[in-house]
């Protein structure tokens, strides 16, 4: 058991110290990642430490004694809003990430058609099957149940079946804008039309794509409208952190007018403590994130994103050709940005075996299930390491191809158990497990499997759980045949 030493510790030993834990962490500063961090180099990121830092204890919670942290909040929207083709009546907050600005639209929408309908009801949202995951903790959080819409064959929310889902419990469609898993903007068009029909707000879930389609659209590519344009969109979430390049902790969720946001608006008037009044979910709002995420917009300029997205959709354009032309690969649907996944139509070339391989050449790769593929998410740095990447794929392909029973083994048995297992509830509960143990008072660290020394530190953690899991599976089948 940790304690608080009883003396304190020196200033030097315990940065030193801090430095070592991060020996094991992903390193992100190769880009041998695609995902988790946005990364445009050590002055970027010194500059926004600095940015951060000169609002450290500032705190947004009070608006009247930090009036320097609402003016850069006010502005952050101000600019968002132009970036998303906002008018004078578009309003919002910041928030400290992807997440908040998904939590808050089904809490705000929630209270809002409480409000008007004024009678018992059970709330419904319609999102697409490709929608974040985040979408369904605030269903859970916020008891607002989630429908989800499928999928038409280029990984697009169909909107017909969204349309049929409405009944009289619903109270938000909900679109991508793109969405995380393929990559893919969401026909938000002919979704707003059904949102203005039913009279019924439309968000558009653009934490990931927020501060780069308008950029890839400025480039003159082709980009599916998806913002205050389209009449029926009502609100939009915009993450800086990712790739507007602040430091994390920061995101913008902007409402069509005050008749949306004032719903997302907490007010307690009861408390020994007096009023208290707050704009988004966290009480305490850290300063040095909406500094450094002002700084950032400020610092990079409308050229400045515009250079970055060039390199970025470039990069990716690489990327993409790249692996198309390895044979048996293809890329999921046709992705509008940065944001993509492939997978295999060659049955000798399991896409999950493929991803190890690629991790013991020290590659940190995302999977996505239904359908199995592989994910990346470029970066400007990526362009440096394109041509690796393509070369370890070709080498990794050429392993699987030759050796099928791979995809038996290690993380690709993990995978492919785990999105085909009808037993969904086992995983869950295996997965809870692994979280108790992680955060009980003990923190253990679930031992990594011996047969797969080179993988990921997090995927070594998951594959015993999965290999549990697996076993039973098949112990399972062999008893019933």
């Amino acid at each position: 058991m940790k304690t608080i030493p009883a003396h304190g510790i020196e200033h030097a030993k315990v940065l030193a110290s801090l430095k070592d834990f991060g020996i094991e962490d992903a390193n992100y500063r190769d880009s041998r990642i695609w995902s988790l961090v946005y990364y445009l180099g050590e002055e970027h990121t010194s500059f926004l430490k600095k940015a951060y830092g000169l609002y450290f204890s500032e705190n947004a919670l009070n608006p009247m004694a930090f009036k320097s942290l609402k003016r850069m909040e006010t502005e952050i929207v101000q600019m968002t809003s132009e970036l998303l083709h906002g008018d004078d009546q578009v309003v919002g907050t910041m928030t400290s990430g992807g997440t908040e600005t998904c939590l808050l639209p089904v809490v705000t929408y929630r209270e809002r058609a409480s409000a008007m309908r004024n009678l018992p009801f059970k709330p419904e949202m319609i999102v697409p099957r490709s929608i974040h995951v985040s979408w369904d903790k605030a269903s859970k959080y916020f008891g607002v149940k989630m429908v989800q819409a499928p999928l038409d064959d280029k990984y697009r929310v169909d909107v017909a079946a969204v349309e049929r889902l409405i009944n009289r419990n619903t109270i938000l469609l909900v679109a991508s804008a793109p969405c995380y898993p393929f990559g893919v903007v969401d026909p938000i068009p002919a979704l707003g039309e059904v949102a203005l029909r039913h009279k019924l707000p439309l968000h558009v879930d653009s934490c990931l794509g927020g501060f780069l389609l308008p950029f890839v659209e400025r480039l003159g590519n082709s980009v599916t409208p998806f913002d205050f344009r389209v009449p029926g969109v009502t609100s939009i979430g915009a993450d800086l952190h990712k790739y507007g390049f602040s430091a994390k902790g920061a995101s913008v969720l902007l409402y069509r007018s005050m008749d949306y946001l004032q719903h997302q608006f907490f007010v307690s008037i009861d408390s020994p403590t007096g009023v208290f009044a707050s704009p988004a979910m966290l009480g305490t709002r850290p300063g040095g994130a909406i500094a450094a995420a002002w700084a950032a917009l400020n610092a990079i300029g409308l050229n400045g994103y515009l250079d970055i997205t060039r390199t970025i959709m470039d990069t990716t354009t690489r990327l993409m050709k790249g692996i198309e032309a390895i044979e048996g690969l293809t890329i999921l649907g046709c992705p509008s940005m940065s944001v993509f996944a492939y997978a295999s139509r060659d049955k000798n070339l399991d896409i999950y075996a493929l991803g190890d391989q690629l991790e013991e050449r020290g590659w940190l790769v995302d999977r996505i299930q239904h359908p199995a593929g592989l994910h990346c998410m470029v970066t400007p740095r990526h362009a440096d390491v394109v041509d690796s990447y393509l070369k370890d794929l070709r080498e990794a392909a050429d392993i699987v191809r030759r050796d099928p029973g791979l995809a038996s083994k290690g993380n690709a048995a993990m995978y492919g158990m785990v999105a085909n297992v009808p037993m969904r509830g086992l995983v869950k509960s295996q997965v809870t497990k692994m979280m108790m143990e992680l955060y009980g008072s003990e923190c253990r660290m679930p031992a990594p499997a011996s047969d797969v020394q080179h993988a990921s530190r997090l995927s070594r953690y998951l594959l015993p759980i999965g290999m549990k899991i697996l076993n039973w599976w098949n112990s399972r089948k062999n008893r019933v045949t």
